[in-house]
């Protein structure tokens, strides 16, 4: 039962880790759109959208300068392709460590 109890929880992590990363995802994306559009600076949902992605895109632009070519910005294309690669190879790993934890407690119960 603790095994299964731990797998559920692992699945759990996984689903949120999932759900967030899709939702930073899209928030990113739109980001960029409204940055070609340049919308009202005081309205809350823009002000919510960079309060949360620039310190990210921030960080990115500081540590790989090169991304900036002649003021086109791809640090938001490098930020999306590090959320894919972290769905692919964490959330998945984390889903697989889950099925296993869940069938390695039920090992005992075929043996009966």
């Amino acid at each position: 039962m603790p095994q299964f109890m731990l797998g559920q929880f692992t699945r759990f992590v996984a689903d949120a880790l999932s759900l967030l990363l899709n939702f930073y995802f899209w928030l990113i994306i739109i980001g960029a759109v409204l940055s070609w559009v340049s919308p009202d600076p005081r309205n809350p949902i823009v002000r919510f959208i960079y309060g949360v992605t620039e310190p990210v895109l921030s960080w990115v632009r500081r540590h790989l300068p090169f991304l900036i070519l002649g003021g086109f910005d791809l640090s938001p294309i490098v930020l999306l392709f590090a959320i894919r690669f972290t769905q692919r190879v964490l959330v998945v790993s984390l889903y697989e460590l889950a099925l296993r934890i869940s069938s390695a407690g039920t090992g005992w119960m075929r043996a009966v």
